[in-house]
């Protein structure tokens, strides 16, 4: 655990956790200094994984904290899910996944795993980056992977066996 560019830049991989708000996230990323350390790991291709509000600073600009933005890293705007009568937001619990057939962090899963939800948010711009989807009110990008960068919306490392195979997944990944 590190704040030090010299440390991040030297890291085989990077796992970026989140929890609390888009904007204060990106404060304390700016604050930090931590930005474009980020941006030039990504540059870098050494494989980044956001979890959860990590994932989502990955991306463009969050309906959550207007005006602030994310890092950019990834094409997108995140989205609230839309209210709905019976569906309780933020999203937590247990949800299962569609997982597309090329998705590096589901190798090897069976059809459908299940993992932990906390969150509210999540709409990627470019479909083909999705590689795992989940059914909660509307179909809501539940995992994103371009090149070396990865984001799980949910918290593998809260999903039991199946968060546990999706990091030795991530582990296993080599930088390009």
């Amino acid at each position: 655990i590190t704040r030090k560019r010299e440390e991040i830049l030297k890291a085989d991989r990077i796992i970026l956790p989140g929890v609390g708000s888009f904007g204060d996230a990106m404060e304390n990323l700016e604050r930090f200094r931590l930005s474009e350390v980020l941006k030039e790991a990504a540059k870098r291709q050494i494989p980044l994984l956001g979890i959860c509000l990590g994932m989502q600073v990955l991306f463009e600009a969050s309906e959550e904290s207007p005006g602030v933005k994310g890092l950019g890293i990834l094409d997108g705007q995140i989205v609230r899910i839309p209210k709905k009568e019976g569906l309780k937001i933020p999203h937590m619990g247990w949800n299962s996944l569609s997982c597309a057939p090329d998705g590096t962090l589901f190798e090897g899963l069976p059809d459908h795993p299940y993992v932990y939800f906390v969150h509210s948010y999540l709409k990627a711009k470019d479909p083909q980056i999705v590689k795992a989807m989940a059914e909660y009110g509307v179909m809501i990008h539940a995992s994103v992977e371009s090149g070396n960068v990865f984001g799980c919306q949910f918290h593998p490392e809260k999903s039991g066996e199946t968060g546990l195979h999706i990091l030795r997944n991530f582990i296993a990944r080599q930088g390009e």
